[in-house]
């Protein structure tokens, strides 16, 4: 239907236009802030099972891992409050930043939000390759946890908004994707750095986080702002070349109608944070809340943090820890290379119930292994088989993640919200997705020395009610347009009773279909 045309029914509008190579190159150019965010995921648990890195900056740990006498027990042995609050730390300062960052990307755009991201990282990965105590490894962590609390706010919303909508779902998908490389590449990196002799390892592993930081960087700076952002600042003309560049046509003007109609709306929402919490907007404060919660409830970061010394408590050596996570890390790309080309076909529920189950077996199935081969006093021992089938099956379970929860959890959350509520709501997603990877990072490897195996099977039971949520209160969201998106909420059995027809834009395809 060119140029959009009416909402006849219910239907959503099909605006004209068509994929460009200025918009996937641009897009991809943007993706790149997930490198920062995979980098740190992946390097910080490789330096924490690094020897010289435990024995200058954690002894205690250090010795409890060395000690064949009166140490600790398998599970217990990397218990440390001191050395999780390293890897933590960056999630809290990431989960302030997004509040500060939602401001900055309101008022001035999504580019803006990447440069001071990327600027801020880059100081973190500085401080933290020169690191001569603590206190310095910890404030390069609050650093680049403001970079990353600055990125994740505003990547996910500029891909959203600059995506047509037929792909969407893919291109969006190239943050997570870039993630999984970021992630990958650090264990490769901890892998060689490892074998380096002398106690300078570990310093380059965290100084080479600044690399990604200044891909991003750099890239930003070329970068045009979206149209919706535009639009909202009142650069209508540069917004109207801006849509024309994207989609390959002049023929944009009813799609930017609706983003202006869409704007003005906006405009008379005074306190976007107060009115996020009306009745009408339940569905998709629901979904801030629930979704990126449910991300880090799957227990994914049990192995993106934590693989190495996961590994090396399952019994491998160091630098067979290592390479694990190089393999988990390879699964998590080529998985997420998958939901690329599979989340605009197949949708987004369908890709979170065949992950959710998948994810759930896996963890059922790595919770007994554990259980009968290191029992609950950890002095047991895995053969050879059974690690390399527990290695197997963590794999099945990363591959699960990264072709579901792991990018639908940014995507889905970044396509629902309507514009005048729509920094505020990725604040909240980015926030609460800070706040629940801060908690696992903070007390997983404490959770493992008391809970041990059945750790497993609690994150098994917190998938199973996550998927469940899927099937009942999730709405397919693929091939609509993010200006069009209510009409997903009008006609879902449950939230069709919040969203209300007089609470709809007097404008668009509230107007249209009424």
């Amino acid at each position: 239907m060119a140029g959009g045309g009416f909402v006849e029914h219910g239907e959503v509008k099909d605006y004209s236009g068509k994929v460009t190579a200025f918009v996937v190159i641009t897009c991809l150019v943007a993706a790149t802030g997930g490198l920062i965010f995979g980098y740190d995921i992946g390097i910080s648990g490789g330096v924490t099972s690094m020897d010289v890195f435990l024995e200058e900056f954690f002894p205690s740990v250090y010795h409890d891992e060395k000690s064949a006498v009166g140490g600790k027990s398998e599970w217990c042995q990397f218990d440390s409050q001191l050395l999780t609050a390293f890897t933590s730390s960056l999630y809290i300062a990431g989960l302030l930043a997004t509040y500060v960052a939602s401001a900055v990307t309101r008022k001035s755009g999504r580019r803006i939000s990447m440069l001071i991201g990327g600027a801020n990282f880059l100081i973190g990965a500085a401080l933290n390759g020169a690191a001569v105590n603590l206190a310095m490894l910890i404030i390069g962590r609050i650093l680049l946890g403001f970079g990353v609390g600055f990125a994740n706010q505003a990547v996910p919303l500029y891909l959203s908004e600059m995506a047509p909508p037929k792909l969407r779902g893919a291109l969006n998908i190239c943050f997570q994707l870039a993630t999984t490389i970021g992630i990958l590449v650090a264990n490769l990196v901890n892998y060689g750095t490892n074998k380096i002799h002398g106690r300078y390892g570990w310093r380059i592993s965290l100084a080479l986080a600044a690399v990604p930081a200044g891909i991003m960087t750099l890239g930003a700076l070329g970068l045009p702002d979206t149209p919706n952002s535009l639009i909202e600042r009142g650069h209508h003309e540069k917004a109207k070349a801006t849509l024309q560049k994207i989609r390959g046509t002049d023929d944009v003007d009813a799609e930017l109608q609706d983003m202006i109609e869409a704007s003005e709306e906006s405009a008379r929402v005074q306190n976007p944070w107060r009115n996020i919490f009306q009745r009408h907007y339940r569905p998709q404060l629901v979904m801030a809340f629930v979704i990126p919660a449910s991300q880090q409830l799957t227990g994914i970061n049990v192995i993106m943090f934590y693989a190495p010394v996961l590994f090396k408590t399952l019994g491998f050596g160091a630098n067979a820890s290592l390479m694990s996570a190089v393999i988990t890390g390879a699964v998590n790309v080529f998985a997420t290379l998958v939901s690329i080309v599979t989340v605009d076909r197949v949708g987004r529920k369908g890709l979170f119930l065949e992950g959710g189950v998948q994810m759930i077996l896996s963890q059922v199935t790595i919770g007994a292994i554990l259980g009968v081969g290191f029992g609950s006093s950890g002095e047991g021992q895995l053969s050879k088989n059974l690690a390399n089938g527990v290695l197997i099956l963590i794999c099945l379970y990363v591959s699960a993640f990264a072709w579901s929860w792991g990018p639908l959890g940014w995507l889905v959350p970044s396509e629902i919200f309507p514009l005048e509520i729509r920094s505020a709501g990725q604040s909240i997603v980015v926030s609460v997705n800070f706040f629940w990877t801060f908690l696992v990072a903070q007390f997983f490897l404490m959770a493992l020395c008391h809970l041990k195996y059945g750790l497993f099977f609690l994150f098994a039971a917190f998938v199973i009610v996550m998927t469940l949520f899927v099937v009942l209160f999730l709405p397919e969201t693929k091939n609509v347009p993010i200006e069009e998106m209510n009409l997903v909420w009008r006609n879902h059995w449950f939230w069709k009773n919040y969203v209300l027809d007089e609470h709809l834009p007097s404008s668009g395809v509230g107007a249209r279909a009424r």
